[in-house]
């Protein structure tokens, strides 16, 4: 199992509550010392109290300058560094799907979809691929049999050596691909690709794991996927961008886009999901046993309760809706639970983040690299034909 250590931003500050007035300090007011600097300074409480001592005249004196100053130093700086990564973005790039077109493997259309992400959207900002894993889809699956049952295994068979040249660009790319189904590093050409072994794990869940982990260091995230399972993670500081094949562009969804399309906050489109499905995924609605229960009703019901669980909750001791809402709510409360929990992503996947990752991407050879693959591509179908 790949460990590597972690580095975490923390950062506690506080302010005095109430700042003594000039007087208590012995201070003349029309004047302003260097001293009363002091409670200008942002400074955890302890800290404060360690610089500070009272006298038996009620006044607070300084107890050591030199330390508190270098503290302040420091604390101003972990700050300013925290600003500084909060203005900047750090992409995940679900690989899987762009591999695909429909339900077929597709490195063409991987092509397609990378070479506009790097050149229009992502540029020179870090970026984090990641690769479901070998019986990723298991623990899944044992819920639910028809979960993704129809996408063809992208790891197996002749299909594993498209795979391999995914991984070959994009180390060359200089993106750090986090593949969760082998524990050994590869090389290409001058590059080395970092592969995370996590046994029985998805993509989906080794991103929703790191974004946790690049949030408290202080970045945004912006999150390359057409799945919409990515929607649960959306926040103010999470978006995500989608390739759009009509448009034939990469679109960015936010916070806001979600909010004007189902008109409420993203933490209910997991239990909102629960309930109307993903076909996509093999995941069915409660449509497929109440008809007339539809997106409508589901979205009214949750902009009063808020979740699938405040939901079930109330519809297990009083009345929610219409007779055949009750009814439905408390008949089949198991099988939304199970909906439920196939959906949600997993945030416990034993991978850690890598201060090396959050590096910005040289882009220098982009388009020389990708151009190149391109060609291999074309000629690869030209020789199959």
């Amino acid at each position: 199992m790949f460990e590597a250590a972690v580095v975490s931003a923390h950062v506690g500050i506080t302010t005095p509550t109430t700042a003594p007035c000039l007087a208590t300090l012995g201070i003349n007011q029309r004047t302003k010392p260097k001293a009363l600097k002091l409670w200008k300074l942002r400074a955890p409480a302890a800290d404060l109290s360690g610089a500070l001592t009272q006298t038996v005249g009620g006044q607070l004196m300084q107890q050591n300058n030199n330390n508190f100053e270098s503290y302040s130093e420091v604390n101003e700086s972990e700050v300013i560094e925290k600003k500084r990564r909060r203005r900047r973005r750090v992409f995940f790039l679900d690989v899987n799907p762009l591999c695909y077109k429909g339900s077929t493997p597709s490195l063409l259309s991987f092509a397609h979809w990378i070479s506009l992400f790097f050149s229009q959207v992502s540029l020179a900002d870090p970026v984090i691929a990641v690769i479901d894993g070998e019986r990723g889809n298991e623990y899944r699956r044992q819920l639910l049999p028809s979960y993704k049952s129809k996408r063809r295994n992208f790891s197996k068979g002749p299909v594993w050596r498209s795979h391999r040249a995914v991984i070959d660009v994009l180390q060359k790319l200089n993106v750090p691909v986090s593949q969760s189904s082998y524990s050994l590093l590869m090389s290409f050409s001058t590059f080395v690709v970092m592969i995370v072994k996590i046994e029985g794990h998805e993509a989906d869940d080794v991103v929703a794991t790191l974004v946790d982990e690049v949030l408290r260091r202080g970045y945004r995230v912006v999150i390359a996927s057409p799945d919409k399972d990515f929607k649960q993670l959306i926040s103010e500081d999470v978006q995500i961008v989608m390739p759009m094949h009509k448009s034939d562009n990469w679109s960015f969804y936010t916070i806001k886009h979600y909010k004007a399309q189902y008109h409420c906050d993203p933490s209910s489109d997991l239990s909102l999901r629960s309930i109307v499905g993903d076909e996509v995924d093999g995941v069915p609605g409660i449509q497929h046993l109440v008809p007339s229960f539809g997106r409508k009703t589901t979205l009214k019901l949750f902009r009063k309760h808020g979740s699938l669980e405040n939901l079930l909750n109330a519809a297990a001791v009083r009345t929610v809706g219409k007779p055949y809402v009750q009814d439905t709510l408390t008949k089949h409360a198991d099988y939304l639970r199970r909906n439920y929990e196939v959906l949600s992503l997993r945030r416990d996947v034993d991978v850690r983040l890598q201060e090396d990752w959050l590096s910005e991407r040289e882009t220098c050879n982009d388009s020389v690299i990708l151009t190149e693959f391109s060609k291999l591509l074309d000629e690869t179908q030209k020789r199959n034909q």
